[in-house]
């Protein structure tokens, strides 16, 4: 896949106001919508999907406020290929509508229940509709990824010629891997050469690999939730997708160095904190307990860590337990302003073996109390 990889002309449109407010039991206040927006703002994210206006009025409201905050970042809302859904968009003041519609035929015999031609034809009236009254428009596919591409490569070619600026992919049940989605936009845009965004769901654990995998292949705009939040097991990650982007592609035009803090927030505001070993934000990400990595660690911190943590904000941490080290416990100790001989250093070390395997966590303040208790009891 990589010889087959193509410039990384990308753009991000967070999701995490719409599609991250999804997730079952998250609602978020207006202020903590703009508080989110803003921060992603400052990250330098182009594209903000604020929300679904037809919804309520509450969510219409603050969608509209997003969109006249004066932000850098373009504004966008979701709307069904319905009249009263872009109406309402439109009312908005967004910079950008994404219409979509279903277009897997799993999809529309079940909600639809009429030809998918037909299905085309009224939402392409709808694109227009959008396009006339001077808005950017994104033309999306839900169930792309079970829908016969020949339909989809209709759909993104007449859209463009209803007035769409982009097209959409979703892999709404995140069914693919990255070798399929990397096929299926090399076919897409091999046919239609058209700006491809791309939306992928985490239901197999790939939604950020896969997300990387289309860029890889050309698509333009990436989609993405803060921590992954979103409907059933979540999105992509916006945080591993900009930490990708900047390993692999070289893409260094976002302020990485504030992931750590907008992934807080927005778990603060949603109330699902990330998992301790979520790549990137969690609180085991650049935590050590190996001796033996902590030891290559302290002569170069690249032996055991790809991502450095100050470039997303985050802290290197020494964790001890029953794998820790001579070497480890004495930079730990020294941190805590204990210089300990070997003797102390051998019963310290079989201290913190002991409580690790009986289950009982070395806390700073256990360790601390160990240390003084070394340097009171132990002989040297």
């Amino acid at each position: 896949m990589v010889d087959d990889m193509k410039p990384w002309h990308i753009e991000i449109c967070d999701v995490t106001l719409r599609d991250g407010e999804q997730t079952p039991g998250v609602s978020f206040t207006r202020d903590e919508k703009m508080a989110i927006a803003q921060l992603l703002d400052e990250i330098g994210v182009e594209v903000i999907e604020a929300g679904f206006p037809v919804v309520s009025t509450a969510e219409k409201e603050c969608v509209a406020a997003i969109a006249r905050s004066g932000l850098d970042a373009r504004v966008c809302c979701l709307a069904r290929a319905l009249k009263p859904d872009i109406e309402a968009a439109l009312d908005c003041d967004v910079d950008m509508v994404s219409i979509f519609i279903a277009t897997s035929d799993l999809h529309i015999r079940h909600k639809y229940r009429k030809p998918r031609k037909e299905v085309l034809e009224d939402a392409l009236n709808m694109v227009e509709f959008a396009s006339d009254h001077g808005v950017q428009v994104r033309f999306a596919a839900e169930d792309a990824s079970r829908t016969d591409p020949a339909f989809l490569i209709e759909m993104y070619t007449r859209g463009a010629e209803y007035g769409a600026d982009l097209v959409s992919f979703a892999d709404t049940v995140g069914c693919l891997t990255p070798l399929e989605i990397h096929a299926i936009v090399s076919e897409i845009l091999d046919a239609a050469p058209l700006p491809l965004c791309i939306h992928c769901h985490n239901d197999l654990g790939f939604a950020s690999a896969n997300t990387i995998a289309a860029a890889a292949a050309g698509a333009f705009q990436l989609h993405t939730t803060v921590n992954g939040i979103g409907e059933r097991a979540g999105n992509a990650a916006l945080e591993q997708v900009l930490v990708a982007l900047r390993m692999k592609g070289g893409v260094d035009r976002y302020d990485l160095g504030r992931l750590l803090e907008i992934s807080r927030l927005v778990a603060g505001c949603s109330g699902v904190a990330p998992e301790r070993t979520r790549p990137i934000v969690g609180e085991n990400a650049f935590a050590h307990e190996s001796g033996i990595h902590i030891a290559a660690i302290l002569e170069d911190p690249s032996t055991y860590e790809y991502i450095p943590p100050d470039l997303v904000g985050g802290e290197r941490r020494f964790v001890l337990g029953k794998h820790t080290g001579r070497r480890a416990l004495e930079h730990i100790a020294k941190a805590h302003g204990f210089d300990l001989s070997d003797a102390e250093v051998r019963w310290v070390l079989e201290q913190v073996k002991q409580k690790s395997e009986g289950k009982c966590s070395v806390t700073p303040e256990v360790l601390c109390g160990l240390l003084r208790q070394a340097k009171e009891e132990v002989l040297p």
